[in-house]
């Protein structure tokens, strides 16, 4: 199976000025860091503008592609000479297509909100002009990344969005906690970082390139062996930003920083970054099906690996976490499965990035009512106190579930099917898949309808136990302010109406052909109204057990033992711990004996070597004390052991 795109064409108009959207709010955020603290009355409104007016300049470049033949909807341009290195020549420049320019919709639109939102969440913390600058970096990063023309320049962006997740959720530096939080998100993402280098120089050596054009057209001639290695380091590079096994522990943990961080990091940048790169890289994957196939797998362990881990949390946020970690699981997996699945795995990712910004955002709006709680145990009832705030979550938590006509349906019902169509991964027969993916991803939605059910009626109704709060933790639950709850609005009503637009004859499919090609048709294992039946039939039984669970019967302040699953589950099914037996404590060890070596060997010869200097200089210290006559014995002793010498010799 093989996709040909149209040819590049030189980009011309608005789309030749795409890097005015990078350049924006990186020129922000360095006055913003420049000029310290006399920004900081007006800091964040530079920010928030620096935001909007990249969206402005994306939505310019987006109605002249619409202008154009879909053939001619790859638009690319050099900017300078980068790095010229022999035969190896990188150019530093754009390219603008429909999944770029997908990318650039969702991350200027959903972030310039999230801006608009941090201005109120931020306002009493005299870092907010720091944390605007941060945001802008953000944005800046991440869209370097999806306008790249070159896997180098891509990997700028990589790790600008690596820095600024580091910088971001170790805002709060000051607690140790939010600090270490930050440490372990950026050394994760440095071991994925390493496959991608190592991807890169596949992709040197064997194409001598890499520029993104140049390596999807050699990749039908690559050897099967050559692809499978490109493609499996780029999965690797994948799992680390978008926090897929076994590089996801850093997502729960990276909840310590602000609200709005993890909104933008969730729905809009960092972790959707992984599910990007493969679709982009979809000409190896072609030439690759055994890696192609581990990344269908990867997805589906990760799919299942979050909703397990979210059904145990009482963290709202960390459930949260966890269901972006198996949502993104759902895209990686169809990204797996070739053109059948990569056009609705970034459906889904684009829906996606709305209803779950709004429920990050909301579950922001909670804690500004309630303390900066965000134990579920200690809430309920709060759709009597923060009605904007429970109807627009609801909306996000509808979509997420898939319930029609919420966007959720219209994209994660799409992967099911392409899941159950799985029968082939680039020619390698794999009569298994469809029933292995199919049924994951079926079971994973009704999985999901639990604990997110279970999340939004632990928050919003039942019985209210904040009452049961002490003088010393008293809260008074509100409504936040309309810079809060306005963006929030916008994406509920996007939450609604999007996934549903955009499915009208195939839109969006349709605007992706000329970045990821036609997405065939292949009929699923089982007919797609039986698929859809029984994924909403799980998704009601999800619902009503939640319902059972936490509405009908009183919810516990105190934590329940649970059973064994449900244990692990709250311990991220042990993955920390897996991690410090087979690296952390490997490498502190290892560590520690190339530390004592250096202290006992390497000291220890210098320091030995200077003992017997020392040592040596004393004792020529003791013969020279100044003494004529002490200096005569010793002329004589040389005199008389010359003279035995030579009366030896002639004896």
């Amino acid at each position: 199976m093989t996709t040909t795109l149209p040819a590049l064409t030189a980009a011309t108009g608005p789309a030749a000025l795409a890097w005015l959207m990078v350049a924006i709010p990186l020129a922000s955020a360095i006055l913003l860091l420049v000029l310290g603290r006399r920004a900081d009355k007006w800091g964040h409104i530079l920010g928030v503008i620096a935001a909007w007016a990249s969206f402005v300049v994306g939505v310019v470049i987006l109605v002249q592609m619409l202008g154009l033949p879909a053939g001619e909807r790859r638009l690319s341009i050099d900017l300078f000479s980068w790095i010229p290195a022999g035969d190896l020549s990188i150019n530093f420049g754009t390219l603008i297509d429909p999944l770029s320019m997908t990318f650039v919709m969702l991350v200027t639109f959903v972030g310039s909100l999230i801006h608009v939102y941090a201005i109120a969440y931020m306002e009493h913390d005299r870092d907010r002009r720091r944390f605007f600058a941060y945001l802008n970096f953000f944005i800046a990063s991440m869209l370097t990344l999806v306008i790249a023309n070159s896997y180098a320049v891509l990997f700028m962006g990589w790790e600008g969005v690596g820095l600024a997740s580091y910088l971001l959720i170790g805002f709060w530096n000051q607690v140790p906690d939010n600090a270490t939080a930050a440490k372990k998100a950026f050394v994760m993402n440095r071991v994925g970082d390493m496959g991608m280098l190592i991807a890169m120089m596949g992709m040197v050596a064997y194409v001598g390139s890499v520029s993104m054009n140049d390596v999807s057209t050699a990749a039908a001639g690559l050897s099967t062996a050559q692809a499978t290695l490109i493609g499996i380091f780029l999965l690797v590079a994948a799992c680390g930003k978008s926090a897929q096994f076994p590089l996801q522990a850093w997502l729960g943990d990276a909840m310590a920083g602000p609200t709005p961080v993890s909104a933008l990091i969730h729905a809009a940048t960092m972790v959707t970054a992984g599910v990007y790169l493969i679709v982009r890289s979809g000409a190896i994957f072609l030439a690759a099906p055994a890696a192609s196939l581990t990344v269908a797998i990867i997805g589906a362990i990760t799919l299942l690996f979050g909703a397990i881990v979210g059904s145990a949390k009482d963290d709202m946020k960390k459930v949260l976490a966890a269901s972006t970690m198996s949502q993104i699981g759902y895209m990686l997996l169809g990204a797996g499965l070739g053109p059948i699945g990569w056009a609705f795995a970034i459906f889904h990712l684009f829906t996606h990035g709305f209803f779950k910004a709004l429920m990050f955002l909301g579950a922001g709006s909670v804690m500004h009512g309630m303390n900066d709680q965000v134990n579920m145990r200690r809430f309920g009832a709060l759709r009597t106190a923060m009605k904007v705030t429970w109807i627009t979550f609801a909306c996000g938590w509808l979509a997420i579930l898939g319930v029609p006509p919420f966007s959720g349906f219209f994209s994660k019902d799409k992967l099911i099917e392409a899941a159950f169509a799985a029968s082939s991964f680039s020619g390698m027969s794999t009569p298994w898949a469809p029933w292995v993916f199919g049924l994951v991803t079926m079971f994973g939605a009704g999985i999901t309808a639990f604990y997110m059910s279970r999340l939004f009626f632990m928050i919003f109704h039942g019985e209210a136990r904040w009452t049961d709060s002490t003088p010393e933790q008293e809260v008074h639950p509100h409504e936040s302010s309309p810079l809060m709850t306005i963006p929030m609005i916008i994406l509920a009503v996007c939450s609604v109406l999007i996934g549903g637009l955009l499915s009208i004859g195939g839109a969006f499919t349709s605007w992706l052909v000329p970045a990821v090609g036609e997405t065939p048709h292949v009929e699923p294992v089982l007919p797609v109204w039986l698929i859809q039946v029984a994924t909403l039939l799980l998704v009601v039984i999800g619902v009503a057990v939640a319902w059972f669970m936490y509405v009908k019967k009183p919810v516990p302040i105190g934590v329940p033992a649970g059973n064994a699953l449900t244990q692990a589950a709250r311990q991220d099914l042990y993955q920390d711990h897996i991690n410090e037996k087979l690296f952390m404590m490997p490498g502190q060890a290892l560590v520690t004996v190339a530390t004592e070596g250096d202290r006992k060997v390497v000291d220890g010869a210098v320091g030995g070597l200077s003992w017997l200097t020392v040592g040596a200089g004393r004792l020529v210290a003791i013969t020279q004390n100044g003494l004529v006559r002490t200096y005569a014995s010793y002329i004589l002793g040389g005199v008389l052991v010359v003279l035995a010498i030579v009366l030896g010799f002639r004896l």
